[in-house]
């Protein structure tokens, strides 16, 4: 059975987080919410997730801020900034700080979770190409322990 995609959605109002994982969960996501940054990472600190969706105005911390302090799995989680409130300057601080994405409040539910599904997507690919990379790298070290092996007999 396929591991179920894990998703951390940090917004500081009640509501969005309750909406988004409904929303998600009915999609067969597992999800975990968090009202802080410091409550996000914490939750990074003891989970694996997939994808965060971190809300750019936190009680403690800009969303922002807390891209760069998400405990992360290999390969890394993918992070979408969600705001109410957007600007450029806030759209390109998000991308220059680790963002892959960036979406506006309201969101449709249909929007929503194509953007989660492309995001997961995209995360796999990566997943892939590091196995393929890692069993490259074993076989070409087996051959070379063979290689020296043989000439040391």
């Amino acid at each position: 059975m396929a591991e179920r995609s894990r998703i951390l959605v940090i917004d500081d109002n009640e509501g969005i987080r309750e909406v988004f994982s409904t929303i998600l969960r009915h999609e067969g996501y597992e999800v975990d919410t968090a009202q802080s940054a410091a409550e996000a990472i914490e939750k990074s600190r003891s989970n694996l997730y997939h994808l965060a969706l971190v809300d750019i105005r936190l009680p403690d911390v800009e969303g922002t801020k807390l891209l760069e302090q998400l405990v992360e799995p290999t390969p890394r989680m993918r992070k979408v900034m969600v705001t109410g409130y957007p600007s450029l300057d806030n759209s390109v601080e998000s991308l220059n700080l680790g963002a892959d994405g960036y979406i506006m409040k309201p969101i449709e539910a249909t929007a929503l979770i194509s953007m989660v599904e492309k995001h997961l997507n995209e995360r796999r690919q990566e997943e892939h190409y590091a196995e393929e990379k890692v069993g490259e790298f074993i076989k070409t070290r087996l051959k070379q322990a063979k290689g020296e092996a043989a000439k040391s007999s």
